[in-house]
């Protein structure tokens, strides 16, 4: 009741009534709310990036060998050319000196 009165006698002896931004402090009750509002975000932020790093480690998995076959290809156009592990023919010729020549089989 003693607000109200204050309240109303303050809007009718001034001069004009405005709006204005400005800041108050928090009572003790408010800032122990906000500081539990704090901890539940700090919580929650926690056990999301907890998911995120265990989601991230799933995407890693997945791209490694993609990744690992982008490089070949870009090496092999690079070189335009690939390194193959066939059978081969080998022919020796003896000579003063032999010379050994490799024949890679034709598919």
């Amino acid at each position: 009741m003693e607000k109200y009165i204050e309240k109303h006698l303050l809007e009718h002896n001034c001069d004009a009534v405005e709006d204005v931004g400005y800041t108050r402090r928090f009572t003790p009750e408010e800032l122990n709310e906000r500081k539990e509002q704090l901890a539940d975000a700090s919580i929650a932020i926690s056990e999301i990036e907890a998911e995120k790093k265990s989601v991230d480690a799933g995407f890693k998995l997945r791209l490694k060998p993609l990744e690992s076959q982008k490089a070949t290809l870009i090496e092999q156009l690079k070189t335009q050319t690939e390194y193959v592990h066939e059978r081969c023919y080998k022919f020796l010729t003896t000579m003063r000196t032999w010379r050994a020549s490799t024949i890679p089989m034709v598919n």
